[in-house]
């Protein structure tokens, strides 16, 4: 019986094909949208699907991030990247205490197995290493990803940034305190 494998992404075990066999696939029905100060769940119909190219891309941002300014673990099934987080290691904010996930997915098949939450946990301790004192995330506004999110203990930005607002403006600012 196979298991899986979370350890540390590198040159050496993340390529452009990487994620080749990822599948990216989520059927959203309700998204969260901010009226005046509150917000309210509203229909919202659409399937976001990767197709090879978009998971190359995506591979892609993780290898150059990795050379440059970040860290990111994966979660290997049979040697198949299943599941990652890449968080940036620049530091933002009015006392610098946030780091930015920039990217966190696990595969279709493998969601609802807790890869999620040790992905986000290995992240987590990295980036207390690194002296940061939360994780900024410009989260999706779906239902499914704003509910995945607040279990593992995310909430509500209390500082935006507004460079990295303004990239998505449907999602969600949050931050996970360390």
């Amino acid at each position: 019986m196979s298991i899986i494998i979370f350890t540390k992404l590198s040159e050496e075990n993340l390529h452009t094909d990487s994620l080749d066999e990822f599948v990216r696939h989520q059927e959203v029905k309700e998204c969260w949208r901010k009226i005046g100060n509150e917000f309210i769940l509203v229909p919202n119909e659409f399937v976001e699907d990767w197709d090879a190219e978009k998971c190359r891309e995506i591979a892609q941002i993780m290898v150059d991030g990795i050379k440059e300014n970040g860290f990111a673990y994966g979660a290997f099934f049979e040697d198949k990247l299943v599941g990652y987080i890449y968080v940036s290691k620049k530091f933002f904010g009015s006392a610098n205490q946030y780091i930015e996930l920039q990217l966190f997915h696990v595969s279709e098949p493998f969601r609802r197995k807790g890869l999620g939450k040790e992905l986000f946990r290995l992240a987590c301790g990295e980036a207390k290493m690194l002296g940061a004192k939360k994780i900024y995330i410009s989260a999706h506004s779906s239902k499914e990803s704003q509910e995945a999110y607040r279990r593992l203990g995310c909430v509500e930005a209390q500082e935006v940034n507004m460079e990295i607002a303004q990239n998505e403006p449907f999602d969600i600012q949050m931050e996970y305190q360390l």
